[in-house]
């Protein structure tokens, strides 16, 4: 995981949803770390979210409180980043949520199905909409990054909504880079398999690392734990200058998950 100052990100402005905890604040010190001007958390956990800001420097780092299921808050957080700021470089659109393991085919409740769509794919789709169009509007030559999951790749035994999500995000950015390409902007994801983040332990009801050791066995890849460093890093890359002629590219951080 990167640990060393750098100039990646210089005088960079950056919007990261879902940024109070797990990947999107393991993003959030990073971009801060990579030189970022300014690293917007936009999340629903206004304490933490807060917290975190504090502590990476409120001079590089603000929270907004943003529901990215409704348009309005978006639309508002984006518009307000470009306003305070001048610009907007790049949207890392990271906010996304667990369904239950009993969502199977036979037994989908589709008032759980629908509040997850509106998160992993409406809340997904907004954050591209609304970045891709001040970067069109300024000529910014921007990059958006979504969190997919290497369920967007494979079927699952369960969370059948969770793995249908993560093949829409897949579709919205595949789609997102061919219509934004004339414009140089950028658009990938990055699609980590499972790992001990705040939401997933607590979706399990155990620590991190006793997640930690379930999840170890379906990488291929030993010696290794996957942290949210390590996908912070992968979001970096694509983020930044180094990747200025990736678009529409899945960026898999599995230590080979499923392959053969």
């Amino acid at each position: 995981m990167s640990t060393l100052r750098d100039n990646k990100l210089q005088g960079k402005i950056a919007i990261i949803t879902g940024g109070a905890s797990g990947i999107g604040e393991a993003t959030a010190r990073l971009f801060a770390n990579h030189g970022a001007a300014v690293v917007v958390i936009a999340d629903i956990q206004d304490e933490l979210g807060r917290q975190v800001a504090e502590s990476i420097g409120t001079h590089r780092c603000t929270y907004v409180h943003c529901d990215v299921s409704d348009e309005d808050q978006v639309k508002t957080m984006v518009e307000q980043t470009v306003h305070k700021y001048g610009h907007l470089d790049i949207m890392f659109s990271n906010a996304g949520i667990l369904s239950s393991p009993d969502q199977t085919v036979l037994d989908l409740d589709f008032s759980a199905f629908d509040r997850l769509f509106d998160v992993n794919v409406r809340g997904m789709a907004l954050c591209v909409k609304h970045a891709a169009r001040v970067m069109v509007e300024r000529r910014v030559k921007g990059s958006i990054v979504c969190t997919a999951s290497v369920a967007a790749n494979h079927g699952m035994a369960i969370r059948t909504d969770y793995c249908m999500s993560k093949h829409a995000v897949l579709g919205l950015v595949r789609s997102a880079s061919v219509q934004l390409g004339v414009h140089g902007i950028r658009v990938n994801c990055v699609s980590p398999t499972a790992l001990a983040t705040p939401l997933t332990c607590r979706a399990a009801g155990k620590g991190v690392e006793e997640v930690e050791k379930e999840y170890e066995k379906f990488a291929r890849l030993k010696g290794i734990v996957l942290k949210a460093g390590h996908v912070a890093d992968a979001v970096l890359y694509l983020a930044c200058g180094e990747a200025e002629f990736v678009t529409g590219h899945d960026l898999v951080v599995d230590g080979g998950f499923f392959r053969q």
